[in-house]
């Protein structure tokens, strides 16, 4: 169902309306848009309807709470969670950012905020104290010691909707989960929430919560402190406050004087992108600009008739927000715990550098962490004793990280074997040929996976191009959008020669409208910037017909033979890298084999430009047939082919075993539409091609 249609269905079903997302101002927030919990919704009218009888109920407890005079008063506390969800960018933010963000919510949402003492007169005495106070949790949903922060690594962190939530969620009645990620799950959208009485239904516990972009996460990192009250704003939609404007998500329309957000005391307003304190519309004597619920930049405060709402919906048991704050389940959170030492572990921006290269750790140690004792083996410097890090190394080779956390009456301490790899420099000598035979698993010294998806690059013995083994990625279960890849370890390419790459591959679409794509990059500063030296996308990467089940080539015609451009110049180095992306868009399974870098050969994409080489064809132009000379180099199995200029093999002239020296083959063109073709011969150590026009 697409988004239009699932509007419709809504207001058909006398749901709040749900608005176009805006793009009038850096902050916009997506409250209460339903199709964001996707099939938790879609194709389940029935839950509309339960969603709306649960707005009615919760408006009419509600009201019933704002008229009843005896209600208690007191301070609510929420246990609540972080989680992480990065893909190793600056949206895996620290603790200490999470700390400050914790700090910002909880003086905007208790009159501390330095500034609430500038709204304008008129609404000084209407600036409330809301009571509510946020706490990390300090036990997880099993009793173990937390830091109330969860780090998840996925490529969905630049997605930001229900599958995202999915990947990690604590029961809603004991947390408010909010979920950090590198998109808030559309263009101009900071975070977004739900009302409690949207995701009231038990199928809707997996929804509950707070999505939030990392960049609006407090006021330090990569937060800042104009963005970082828009955690204050989302908490208030989870509480079942609206924009002051009404049950929409975009200020500024005219139409908005017709709606309302249910609370006495903000008056009526088209809303605000900016800061106009003196604003005034929809016959209101002024716009209370500096609401947190507003989009203007200057919140400062929330109101009374807002502290009234959120109390109500506190006390309602709609999505369980009764049970959040009681003495029970404070205690199953441990918030109120006093801090105890119980975890020591780290995280770096990187684990795969060359010699010279840095790399930087920081502590996640929880809880009470009162000092630290960092032991870098191979690195400069070797210890430190700071929350964070930053060392290098001059060797190649696998390092150990060791770090002792203690509270000033207990230690703790972890060593991480292994956790650094440092490249050598010069790298692996060419040729270097990589068909992944008599292999389990990939060689860590020679290729490495640097995704955490599943069913990324692994060895599999169901097909191959040569021997029996080949490299599998799992494509076929994929999400749209997964992002796949394959580095290799630093390569000798100082010798002065080309270095020609070359790789067979196998693909497969399920329908024509996939556009999967595989690109090939290289690195002349140890993958710190990166060059694309080759793009298959769409119909130009499948080797097979469209394939419904998993695919797997069935033979050597569904397999496509590249030879990118040689490596030259600024990429005569000695520590050059390489890497395989791959780019999910539906298709189906992708298979590797036979990469090769061989130096002093000449790739196809620069054949005829003069270089000298030890293959000839004559005549050129042929007719009804060629002679091919070669020099080999090495005695021992050769395959000699003609290839057509998509890569692909159309007549194989030999395969078999022939001494090293000087090798002739007499090549019958009969049959061959005319054209350019290529003649490639292969043998371990080598691959050798030469050009030629059949007329």
């Amino acid at each position: 169902m697409t988004r239009t249609s699932l509007y419709t269905l809504a207001a058909a079903l006398l749901l709040p309306s749900l608005s176009l997302r805006a793009q009038q101002s850096d902050f916009h927030c997506g409250a209460n848009e339903l199709d964001r919990m996707g099939s938790l919704v879609i194709g389940h009218p029935d839950r509309l309807q339960q969603i709306e009888q649960a707005r009615t109920e919760l408006e009419h407890f509600t009201q019933a709470w704002e008229q009843d005079a005896s209600r208690g008063g007191g301070q609510y506390v929420i246990p609540v969670v972080f989680h992480i969800i990065h893909n190793n960018g600056p949206e895996n933010i620290s603790n200490e950012q999470v700390y400050d963000a914790v700090r910002v919510m909880n003086e905007d949402w208790n009159k501390q905020n330095p500034d609430w003492m500038n709204v304008q007169p008129e609404f000084l005495d209407r600036v409330a104290d809301m009571q509510v106070t946020f706490k990390l949790a300090k036990k997880d949903p099993n009793g173990n010691c937390t830091s109330g922060i969860t780090r998840t690594e996925s490529v969905l962190t630049n997605d930001g909707g229900q599958e995202m939530k999915n990947l990690i969620h604590w029961p809603r009645e004991s947390y408010l989960n909010i979920w950090v990620a590198a998109s808030a799950g559309g263009s101009g959208v900071a975070g977004y929430a739900m009302y409690p009485s949207s995701v009231a239904g038990s199928w809707g516990a997996a929804a509950d919560g707070i999505v939030i972009m990392s960049s609006y996460v407090g006021a330090i990192g990569t937060g800042s402190p104009m963005r970082s009250h828009s955690l204050s704003h989302e908490v208030g939609h989870w509480l079942n406050l609206m924009h002051p404007w009404g049950n929409s998500n975009d200020p500024g329309v005219a139409s908005n004087c017709n709606t309302d957000d249910g609370v006495s005391d903000t008056p009526n307003t088209i809303g605000w992108t900016s800061c106009n304190l003196r604003g005034a519309t929809c016959g209101s004597a002024l716009d209370n600009v500096e609401n947190f619920m507003e989009y203007s930049y200057c919140s400062k405060m929330f109101t009374n008739g807002q502290k009234a709402r959120v109390h109500a919906a506190l006390n309602s048991s709609t999505a369980s927000r009764n049970n959040l704050w009681t003495a029970s389940n404070l205690a199953l959170t441990g918030v109120n715990d006093a801090p105890q030492l119980c975890e020591a572990d780290f995280i770096s921006n990187r684990r795969v550098v060359c010699v010279g290269q840095t790399i930087t750790f920081t502590d996640i140690s929880f809880n009470g962490v009162a000092g630290r004792s960092w032991t870098f083996e191979g690195a400069t410097p070797a210890t430190a004793e700071t929350s964070t890090a930053t060392v290098s190394y001059s060797a190649s080779g696998t390092y150990d990280v060791t770090l002792t956390v203690s509270d000033g009456s207990g230690s703790l301490t972890t060593t991480h074997a292994g956790y650094v790899t440092v490249l050598p420099e010069p790298g692996a000598a060419t040729p270097l040929a990589e068909s992944f035979e008599n292999m389990s698993n990939l060689d860590p010294s020679i290729w490495h996976v640097a995704d955490q998806n599943p069913g990324s690059f692994t060895i599999s013995g169901s097909a191959a191009y040569t021997g029996s083994q080949s490299l599998r990625l799992t494509n076929n279960t994929a999400r749209r959008g997964n992002r796949y890849e394959l580095m290799s370890t630093t390569v000798d390419n100082s010798s002065g020669t080309p270095l020609s790459i070359s790789f067979r591959y196998a693909f497969a679409k399920r329908t024509n409208s996939n556009n999967d794509a595989l690109r090939v990059y290289a690195s002349r500063d140890c993958g710190e910037t990166w060059s694309m030296r080759k793009a298959l996308i769409g119909s130009n990467l499948a080797t097979a017909p469209n394939t419904n089940g998993t695919f797997t080539p069935n033979g050597p015609d569904q397999w496509a033979y590249v030879e990118l451009a040689p490596l030259t110049g600024l990429f005569e180095i000695g520590s050059l890298r390489l890497r395989f992306v791959f780019e999910s868009d539906g298709g189906n399974n992708l298979w590797l084999d036979d990469i090769n870098l061989n130096s002093g050969q000449v790739g196809i994409d620069e054949l005829g430009t003069g270089a000298a080489r030890a293959i000839s064809v004559v005549p050129n132009p042929a007719h009804d047939r060629a002679e091919v000379s070669v020099m080999l180099r090495n005695n021992g199995a050769v395959k000699v082919e003609l290839v057509d200029l998509l890569g692909r093999p159309v007549r194989t002239v030999d395969q078999g075993t022939r001494p090293a020296g000087m090798a002739r083959w007499t090549v019958d063109l009969n049959g061959l539409p005319d054209g350019l073709y290529f003649v490639r011969v292969q043998q371990e150590g080598g691959v050798q091609v030469a050009k030629f026009t059949k007329e």
